[in-house]
């Protein structure tokens, strides 16, 4: 089912960007272009006065070539700017995952173990309130605080121009102090609070089951029985989660790369959204469909791994 899903995907990404008010780079063309004379020429040369079905079957037919088209604006490959963003993209949102998923499993679990205890209750409290805020919110009210006001993070970019005496430590530890906000705060809160409440929900649920009361009525230690025999089946449906993360690796956190003017895929995407740059936002889009369908394949084969009684033929 993965080429019917990833066709009909290139169909309607298509058809939104040439049904969009005033025409296909509209912008682009009015921005650059002297006379109606030079403004045809530049539509027959991008093919924008053919039909429809013709328009997306020419370009359907060069991206299974692996051709994905120039940038209208910055007249460059599609593929070439979004290899150069990938890099910054990763730095970004591996560590963002990383980290939540180290915080959120042990606290998830604690959570569930105790339920109704103090530290339940502060979990549950906090996982709702960074759930329920905007990310963009979060990171604004940080930079404000830690970087304006305290002055111990920077405000935005990648590293600190001009560093002085840059070494592979402080050039690391600078590094790390440009992540806090768009990785630690922005995607790492919402997406730590978000993991807390599907483990502790799953987590209640296999430990009320007869296989778990077995062992504990056989003296397997309590330690044993929750890490290794229910935290095992309570990652099934977490691992479905974080299938559907990984097409955000590359695809790129749009809010926190805007913010903290972060050059990735997500800032990329959106000068391409206001530019109307038509053949870098399909491939994108591309992209990041292709990297869902890769997600949700890598969870099914994750549940083998995970549950012994999962086979597939």
């Amino acid at each position: 089912m993965a080429l019917p899903l990833l066709l009909g995907i290139t169909f309607v990404t298509f058809s939104m960007m040439h049904l969009a008010p005033g025409g296909v780079s509209a912008v682009f063309i009015d921005a650059r272009v002297r006379g109606e004379e030079e403004r045809m020429a530049i539509i027959r040369r991008f093919g924008l006065d053919q039909p429809f079905p013709v328009r997306y079957a020419r370009w359907l037919g060069r991206v299974l070539q692996g051709d994905f088209g120039y940038s209208l604006v910055q007249r460059r490959p599609v593929l070439e700017l979004i290899a150069e963003r990938i890099p910054a993209t990763l730095q970004l949102t591996i560590p963002a995952v990383l980290v939540s998923v180290l915080v959120a499993i042990p606290i998830g679990v604690l959570s569930a173990v105790r339920q109704y205890s103090i530290a339940d209750t502060l979990a549950t409290l906090s996982a709702f309130i960074f759930v329920s805020t905007p990310s963009f919110f979060l990171g604004l009210v940080a930079i404000i605080i830690f970087s304006v006001e305290l002055g111990w993070l920077p405000i935005s970019g990648m590293s600190t121009f001009g560093l002085q005496d840059p070494t592979p430590w402080t050039v690391f530890i600078d590094r790390v102090r440009h992540l806090v906000i768009p990785a630690g705060i922005v995607l790492g809160l919402g997406f730590t609070a978000g993991l807390i409440r599907y483990v502790r929900g799953n987590m209640l649920e296999v430990i009320r089951q007869d296989y778990i009361r077995t062992a504990q009525a056989k003296g397997v230690r309590q330690r044993v029985v929750i890490w290794k025999h229910a935290l095992r089946n309570a990652l099934l449906p977490v691992v479905t989660i974080l299938g559907l993360w990984f097409p955000f690796l590359l695809g790129g956190a749009v809010i926190a790369e805007t913010i903290s003017a972060w050059p990735g895929m997500g800032r990329l995407f959106v000068a391409a959204v206001f530019a109307r740059d038509f053949p870098l936002v399909m491939g994108i889009n591309m992209l990041v469909a292709v990297l869902v369908v890769a997600g949700n394949l890598l969870a099914d084969i994750a549940y083998v791994l995970l549950d012994p009684r999962i086979r597939y033929d």
